[in-house]
């Protein structure tokens, strides 16, 4: 485990890694910028008791008071959802201001990776990962998490990238950093809210033995990066793909007409997307979360007995 000044893993998580017991990191973001309180609390719960369900140890990612978290108590939990956005949105940039501050942060895909690999967590759940934002060939908006899957040895399970992105280009930087983008029975890249994008992924896998194996693979290859598994929302919480891009494309010209970007862009389209589906894009990342923590702690079981 790497040893950090700032770090503070909490002692179940610390004592399942030393054990090489299966572990599951969370981010925080979803918490306090993802929903409303309380259902951002209640849905956290949730998601660490599914991936208790599933033989693993939940380990709830955020920095508190300037500490990075790797294993959130219930009261931290309840703290990040009643705060919300008042939670600075923590990526890469932000870590050391927030720790030489001794202020709070909640993790985005690239800070969880971060500090879950400072830990010695190997597998993370998320519901979808950044990309490249439309339009990024003018704006050069491409999310942080794309770099850090190119360099930080953690796999990622998410419901595909937020469909609000540009998911073509979004793949190709992916390949040309080297990242395996694995779909979970599917060839088909999903679009977070929707199975359907459009686009291939690099390989289907079918079970969590699979995909542990082949993470394991690349960790005895010494392979630097990370894997992206990327897990289709259940059948039954899918939306309907021209639904939710019609309601995406009304969402980005509202950004754009309010001079929204950089990292205000992504929970102001999703919450825009939410006002347009009448509510159901909630319900619909709420299954998707749950669903890829289950993929997720089956996954760190199967890698736990390799």
């Amino acid at each position: 485990m790497a040893l950090n000044k700032y770090l503070d893993v909490a002692p179940e998580v610390a004592q399942a890694v030393a054990g090489g017991k299966p572990v599951v990191a969370l981010e925080s973001t979803i918490i306090s910028h993802g929903m409303p309180y309380p259902q951002n609390v209640e849905t956290a719960l949730q998601v660490e008791q599914i991936i208790r369900d599933n033989g693993a140890v939940p380990a709830t990612i955020a920095i508190l008071g300037g500490r990075l978290k790797a294993g959130c108590t219930r009261e931290e939990i309840e703290y990040l959802g009643r705060q919300g956005q008042a939670v600075t949105k923590a990526s890469r940039r932000d870590l050391a201001v927030l720790c030489a501050r001794g202020a709070d942060g909640a993790t985005t895909v690239t800070t969880t990776m971060m500090i879950a690999h400072m830990a010695g967590i190997q597998i993370f759940a998320t519901g979808g990962i950044g990309g490249v934002h439309r339009g990024a060939e003018t704006t050069m908006d491409i999310s942080a998490d794309l770099e850090e899957l190119a360099s930080t040895p953690v796999m990622v399970v998410c419901a595909g990238a937020k469909s609000i992105l540009d998911l073509g280009l979004t793949l190709e930087y992916l390949e040309t950093h080297g990242v395996p983008v694995l779909g979970y029975g599917t060839k088909e890249l999903p679009a977070f809210y929707t199975r359907k994008s459009g686009f291939e992924v690099d390989y289907q896998v079918d079970t969590p033995d699979e995909l542990a194996s082949i993470f394991h693979a690349s960790r005895e290859l010494g392979l630097k990066g990370g894997m992206l598994v990327t897990n289709p929302i259940p059948e039954a919480y899918s939306m309907d793909h021209e639904v939710i891009n019609r309601a995406i494309d009304e969402a980005i010209a509202a950004a754009n007409a309010q001079g929204i970007h950089g990292k205000a862009t992504t929970p102001f389209l999703l919450a825009k997307v939410k006002e347009l589906t009448g509510g159901d894009s909630l319900d619909s990342n709420i299954q998707l979360v749950f669903n890829n923590a289950r993929l997720a702690a089956q996954t760190a079981c199967a890698l736990a007995r390799l």
